[in-house]
This record gives structure tokens, sequence and C-alpha cells, in this order.
């Protein structure tokens, strides 16, 4: 049995990538510019948002354990992302503010929401998973109340150099997620906050045992968080022209799908930031492949769901070996 258990658990762990590269091979035959420079151009600027809020994600685990429903998550980010767009649309569209005002007031609203999560978790013990999903709920509840479940078009060239913008031939977008990728990379996996991090989200005990404020670091997660969420609402904007009512839901979706399917990459099966970087890109990949090859984008919807099911649950199956 003891002998088994190590393939047995190689098996299940490789599951989630398997299905992955038959999918990218089954759109790869189907889909004559599937590998051209320009489509995979457009897959990584689709990837920004998914990017940004998906580190986000990955950090709130890291600090609180990859376990789903006891450990660390915040599904609080992509909400965070659409009611700061919305206030960044609202301010430049309806009350012609300019762009760094708009821009400062949607981070204070972030910087609210962090603070909520991390006072729900941190201060009244709330498990993770139903605080952040309250506060996403409620905040979704002030976007639609912003926005009045319409549309704003927001034709600010800041936005719009976000959007069209190019640095030596590349994408504004994709050098600035380069960037945030990068500096979330470095500070949770290569400074000693980001190690003492790393080790209460590994054994909460051992790090308090060790000295370790564990319970300031999972409140700064919770903050760093709504901070991603407030980055991603540059690139939600720029990617839409304007903040579109239900935005957060696809993003929810993605950001979930792509962070946990990250962890499969990771030698110790761990989400990482990088994990979670990669996590995005495959899923932007695989959504601009259906469409490529006309499947319905409700279809769509479907199967990612079912991949997420089976990423958390391989996942499940893998640590239980």
């Amino acid at each position: 049995m003891t002998l088994t258990q190590p393939l047995t658990r190689r098996v299940i762990d490789s599951i989630p990538i398997a299905v992955f590269v038959a999918l990218f091979l089954y759109i790869g035959l189907n889909s004559a510019n599937f590998l051209t420079l320009a489509t995979w151009e457009l897959i990584l600027k689709q990837a920004v948002p998914v990017v940004v809020v998906a580190v986000g994600l990955a950090t709130v685990i890291v600090a609180g354990g990859d376990d789903v429903v006891s450990g660390g998550i915040d599904l609080s980010i992509p909400a965070t992302a659409t009611v700061c767009a919305a206030i960044i649309a609202d301010q430049l569209t309806n009350h012609d503010t300019a762009v760094a005002v708009a821009l400062i007031l949607a981070l204070g609203a972030a910087a609210v929401v962090g603070a909520v999560n991390a006072t729900l978790v941190v201060r009244v013990g709330m498990t993770p998973l139903l605080a952040t999903l309250a506060t996403s709920v409620a905040v979704v509840g002030v976007t639609k109340v912003i926005t009045e479940s319409r549309r704003i078009g927001v034709s600010d060239a800041t936005i719009l150099f976000v959007r069209d913008g190019r640095i030596v031939g590349v994408p504004v977008s994709i050098v600035m997620m380069a960037l945030i990728a990068l500096a979330f990379w470095h500070l949770v996996h290569r400074t000693k906050w980001g190690m003492h991090l790393q080790a209460t989200g590994g054994s909460r005990d051992a790090a308090e045992i060790s000295g370790i404020a564990t319970r300031r670091l999972v409140a700064l997660s919770f903050m760093l968080a709504a901070f991603a969420g407030w980055l991603a609402s540059v690139f939600v904007l720029a990617r839409g022209s304007g903040s579109s009512p239900g935005t957060e839901e696809t993003l929810l979706l993605e950001m979930v799908l792509a962070t946990f399917l990250g962890a499969a990459f990771s030698p110790r099966r761990v989400v990482t930031v990088w994990g979670a970087v990669l996590g995005a890109v495959l899923v932007s990949a695989l959504t601009v492949g259906f469409i490529s090859i006309g499947i319905n984008v409700f279809w769509t919807g479907c199967i990612k769901g079912a991949l997420i099911l089976l990423v958390v649950a391989s996942a499940a199956a893998g640590r239980s070996q």
C-alpha cells in the first residue's frame, strides 16, 4: 500500500494537466490560427485581468493554506475589481473627474473591502470562504447602485493607452501584467516577509511558536488581494472600454480555475504566484481557442465549471493519498 500511494498520487495530480493537454490538442487540430503570434498576443491581452486577480488570490492561499474550505480563499477579488472599475468609470464619464482622483477613490474602496475581509476572518473568526463570499455579494450590490445596472463607457486617454498602447512593440497591458506578476512573486517567494507568509500557510501553530505574527500576515494578505482587485479594475476597464454589469462572474470563475490549476504545475502541488500566472494564461487560451472553433459561449462556461471541479477534486484526492 505504501509503495502504491506515491504512484497513485502522481496519477491523480496529473489528471488536470492531461485534460488540458487533450483540450489544447483538440483546439490546435481544429483551429488553423490558434498557434499564430497574433492569436497568442490576443490571449495574453485577454488574460491580463485574470492574471492580476489570480496572483491576489494566490497570496491569500499562501497565507491561509490551500484547503478550499478551511484554508485561505478570497472570492471577493473579482467583485472588488468590478466595483473599482465602476467607480473609475462613473467618475471619469459622469463627473469629469481627473483620472488620478478617480483611481484614488477606487483604491479607497478596495482598501475598505480588504479591511472588512481581514476583520471578518482575523478578528471575528469567520471562515474565509463564507466571509469573502458575503463581502462579494455586498460589493456587487454596491456596484449595481453606482452603475444602476448599466454599462458605463470610458474614453479617457489613459485607459485607452492601457488598452491600445505599446512599449517597444509589446502591448502596454502585457508589460504591466508582467511587472505586477513579478512584484507579487518577489514579495511572496523571495522576501523574508514572504517566507513568513508561507510558514503561516504551511502550519499556523508552528509559525506562531516560531514567533511569527500570523494574524497580521493573514490580514495583510487580504489587503494585498484587495489591492490586486484595484489593479485589475484598470485592465477590466481597458479590455471592455468601460464598466459592464456582471463582469465579476466570469472573472471569478476564471480566477479560481487559474489559481488552482497553477498548483498542478508546482513540484510540491501547492499554489504559487507563478503557477497562478501560468494557469490564467492557459484559461485565457482555452477561452480564445473555444471561440476560434465555434463553441457556444454558454458551453464554455459549463466546461470551465467542470474543470474547476476536476482541479479541486484532484487536489483533495491527492492530499488524501
